[in-house]
């Protein structure tokens, strides 16, 4: 998904516009998870780009997509540019804990 979503349209509610945008996020997020995983992928990761503008887009993580829109909306921007794309993620080994030192003796 690359897309510029407006938060100013004329003759709807900006805070109803706003939700509209995030509801249209998840779902392309849910979308591309349902995919079907190929051999050797534990899951789908995404690459981010947020920005207000395509030419300004910047990598940002996944997790924080949610605030970077709501401080846009808050600062009172007109719009912003965000970059979804899926990418097979490969889960790496936990670092095995060691004994408990907390354990009572």
């Amino acid at each position: 998904m690359k897309k510029t979503f407006q938060l100013n349209i004329e003759g709807k509610n900006r805070d109803r516009v706003l939700e509209a945008t995030k509801h249209e996020i998840r779902q392309y997020i849910k979308r591309e998870r349902r995919k079907t995983l190929a051999d050797g992928v534990d899951f789908w990761d995404f690459d981010c780009r947020f920005g207000t503008h395509p030419d300004n887009a910047q990598d940002v993580h996944f997790a924080t997509l949610t605030a970077l829109i709501d401080a846009v909306a808050k600062e009172g921007g007109d719009a912003f540019y965000l970059e979804l794309l899926a990418k097979p993620g490969h889960r790496g080994a936990r670092a095995e804990a060691g004994p408990a030192d907390d354990e009572l003796v």
